[in-house]
């Protein structure tokens, strides 16, 4: 059984950017809500837990809490932030509310040698973000770090197990923060490093083995990577007995299906069925301009389209699909505390009367991990560079209504964005770079005449896993040669616009 390290959720920005960092350890992590009891905690037979942030205040009358029994469990924990102050709310310390919110770098400096900051030398750049602070470390207790704002920024009680950070080791911004939680999962938790993309593969064939015993299966296939990983994991495990099936919503990238279907069935060898279902999607889409309802009516319908053809193969009981964490998170279904950002179409966006069972094997994973997986697996480089593409396709990149003429608007306008960034070789440092076409019209003038036409907003990003965002700094001059290109060329265009905001506040789509 591999080593597991269990973090409690309260409802932090971060929540799963600490799995993240915990899994590039090597080691294994599961998030589940911060209220979760001792004994469904126990049956995961953690190895350490960690504690997060949190947007409430432990001084607080309704302030989330967490097990108390946890403190006395001898499992170690880490808290971090508010799962600091809950440690020491519990353990008799004393909160209160800070001189003036502490947010952005800081200089700790290390007081008193602990194991969390084993090989770290003094001071260190960390990241703050909180309101209240720890005024009193409670009995027992060891500070270990301080701040100019922070009395207490580290504390520990090695008897017990328990060990505080009122910064933030998971962000970027924190100089050696990994190193700080590597410390925490090898060295106070003795986890070995047992997560890896070869043990995982091995596992999850295992685990599809078992679920679909003698059934067969269709495999959503879009032609990205995650898609592609999940077909390649079911074919390994049941063989012939998969299906994939690409289904042209009508909504796809330019010469998307062609690009498809010759790279899945030339170099794949892959048992592919293509089904051109443009029309039917549209005629649903017709009117519809709320993006959460695009997202239903488009997870939906394209559980309809996977049962008809599951009833013409014959035997089939089961759908695979490759939903990552991420699409889970934002759909408020993981097992933590996080809200409701948007719908994913194939989380959220089910159908409660779908027949097929659903096989989801990249469900825990973040994006990178899965272009890994794919790396290990042989994967053409091509699907492995491709950017993300969201599941709704265009429909998620068009504000207000789809129509055909609009769906073609934007196929030009991404095809010449992405030939820029290949031509500019910008396409291995962009998460993301594509056109959204706004439901908004300009004045402009073209051959002398004034022009009332459509607005595109390009959006460039770059990311590590979709989960946080910073909006890529592209040179002057592509810039120019994407707006020229796509006011020359792009019919009805004649403004181009650039989104300038990071993710949080806002999301990489815009529906």
């Amino acid at each position: 059984m591999r080593d597991k390290i269990i973090i409690l959720d309260f409802g932090s920005q971060y929540t799963q950017l600490i799995a993240r960092r915990v899994r590039e350890c090597h080691v294994y992590s599961e998030i589940l809500p911060g209220d979760t009891p001792i004994t469904s905690i126990n049956t995961h037979q953690p190895k350490g837990i960690i504690l997060s942030g949190s947007p409430s205040s432990v001084i607080e009358h309704e302030a989330r809490q967490m097990a108390p029994e946890l403190l006395s469990s001898g499992i170690p924990v880490l808290g971090i932030c508010y799962g600091m102050q809950l440690i020491a709310h519990h353990m008799g310390g004393l909160v209160e509310r800070a001189g003036a919110r502490e947010y952005g770098r800081a200089e700790l400096r290390i007081v008193t040698e602990s194991p969390l900051f084993k090989g770290l030398a003094s001071p260190l750049t960390v990241w703050m973000s909180h309101g209240d602070r720890v005024a009193t470390s409670p009995p027992g207790f060891l500070i270990t770090a301080v701040t100019d704002s922070s009395p207490v920024a580290a504390f520990e009680n090695r008897e017990k197990g328990l060990y505080g950070l009122q910064f933030h080791p998971e962000v970027a911004h924190t100089y050696l923060g990994r190193e700080i939680i590597r410390n925490f999962l090898h060295d106070i938790c003795h986890c070995g490093e047992s997560w890896t993309a070869k043990s995982f593969i091995a596992e999850e064939v295992e685990n599809i083995r078992r679920q679909v015993k003698k059934a067969k299966v269709i495999c959503a296939l879009s032609g990205g990577v995650d898609s592609s990983v999940t077909a390649l994991l079911v074919h390994k495990a049941i063989g012939e007995r998969l299906v994939s099936v690409f289904v042209n919503n009508g909504l796809l990238r330019y010469r998307e299906p062609h690009r498809v279907i010759e790279d899945f069935r030339k170099k794949l060898h892959m048992n592919l069925r293509y089904i051109d279902a443009s029309r039917r999607f549209y005629t649903r889409l017709a009117g519809v301009v709320d993006p959460e309802e695009k997202r239903r009516i488009i997870g939906e319908e394209f559980i309809r389209v996977f049962e008809e053809e599951a009833a013409r193969i014959g035997g089939v009981k089961f759908l695979a699909q490759g939903t990552l964490y991420p699409d889970v998170v934002e759909s408020g279904s993981s097992r933590g505390s996080s809200a409701i950002i948007k719908t994913h179409h194939n989380v959220g966006g089910l159908p409660s009367t779908m027949k097929l069972k659903l096989i989801e094997p990249l469900k825990e994973l973040f994006k990178d991990e899965v272009r890994e997986l794919a790396r290990e697996m042989g994967l053409d480089p091509y699907f492995i560079r491709r950017q993300p593409f969201p599941g709704p396709g265009l429909a998620v990149r068009i504000v207000g209504e789809i129509t055909p003429f609009r769906v073609k608007t934007l196929q030009q306008a991404d095809r010449i964005i992405e030939e820029i960034v290949e031509e500019f070789g910008w396409q291995d440092r962009l998460w993301q770079a594509f056109p959204v076409l706004l439901l908004l019209h300009t004045v402009g003038v073209m051959g002398d005449e004034r022009t009332y036409h459509n607005v595109v907003a390009l959006r460039a990003v770059t990311s590590q896993d979709g989960m946080t965002a910073d909006w890529a700094r592209l040179p002057h001059q592509m810039l120019e040669a994407i707006s020229s290109r796509l006011v020359n060329e792009v019919e009805g265009v004649n403004r181009v616009v650039y989104d300038i905001s990071s993710k949080p506040p806002s999301t990489i789509e815009w529906e």
